[in-house]
């Protein structure tokens, strides 16, 4: 089964997989693609079928009885069975471990994603892994985020835009949201995708399994340079470099508050 999942893989051309949950959903995109491919082959033949068989040079007088066998209807059946089998049998448990089983914080690399015309904005919490305080109300010219300044967990909390990196084999848990007009987040090598809706903070994660640069695509239309949200990188390291990048921000003393 498995090497049939991976030559059909190959087949329909499908990216590179670098998350922990991956295979499960390219799994599913198989299994849903040869039932199509056999609806299409099952259809196809019966149009065929019906041409040859139900020709007026071969049926000169009509017919108005009609089909009086139940093929058709157990075929129906067969069909409405196996979709039934890929829904509760694959789509739903992925689903529900994807929604029931976060992660925990102090278990994993916490970052708070802002998107925006026409970019991403990534937070992290520092080495003390707590987020500075925000309040609507201070939001402004200087303070576009509405950061408390004086707040001493945002001390050692630094930003990145559109290069977000995170440690291989632990899990990221993201908080999603926007700045302006609903946007989507992508990274298609982790198959992960949720908008970013103005107003919410939206949880997701993920496991990265391959270090490596994964692009980060809008799935969204957000405006005229939305095709530009694809200029973001995802930056799979090693735990050594990523804690070395983490030091570098930290030192060269990123004020999330301070930027534009």
């Amino acid at each position: 089964m498995e090497n049939l999942i991976e030559i059909s893989r190959h087949l329909l051309g499908m990216p590179v997989v670098a998350s922990k949950h991956g295979p499960d959903v390219d799994k599913l995109v198989v299994m849903v693609h040869w039932l199509m491919a056999s609806l299409f082959i099952g259809w196809f033949a019966y149009f065929i079928l019906a041409l040859l068989k139900f020709n007026n040079k071969a049926n000169p007088k009509a017919d108005y009885v009609g089909i009086k066998g139940h093929a058709s209807s157990y075929l129906e059946a067969v069909v409405a069975i196996i979709e039934g089998v890929l829904l509760l049998g694959f789509a739903v448990p992925l689903w529900a471990a994807s929604v029931d089983n976060f992660p925990k914080e102090s278990e994993s690399t916490n970052i708070r994603i802002v998107a925006q015309q026409f970019g991403w904005n990534a937070f992290y919490p520092g080495k003390d892994g707590k987020f500075g305080a925000q309040k609507p109300e201070l939001v402004s010219t200087d303070n576009p985020w509405g950061f408390v300044k004086d707040d001493e967990a945002g001390k050692d909390d630094f930003y990145s835009y559109n290069e977000i990196h995170v440690p291989v084999n632990k899990p990221v848990l993201i908080n999603l949201t926007s700045k302006d007009v609903i946007h989507d987040f992508k990274v298609i090598a982790m198959r992960v995708t949720q908008d970013a809706i103005p107003g919410l903070r939206i949880p997701i994660h993920f496991t990265p399994v391959k270090t490596g640069v994964y692009q980060i695509n809008c799935a969204q239309l957000c405006g005229n340079g939305h095709s530009t949200m694809s200029a973001g990188r995802l930056r799979v390291d090693t735990q050594e470099d990523y804690d070395a990048w983490v030091a570098t921000k930290s030192k060269s003393g990123g004020k999330p508050a301070s930027l534009e």
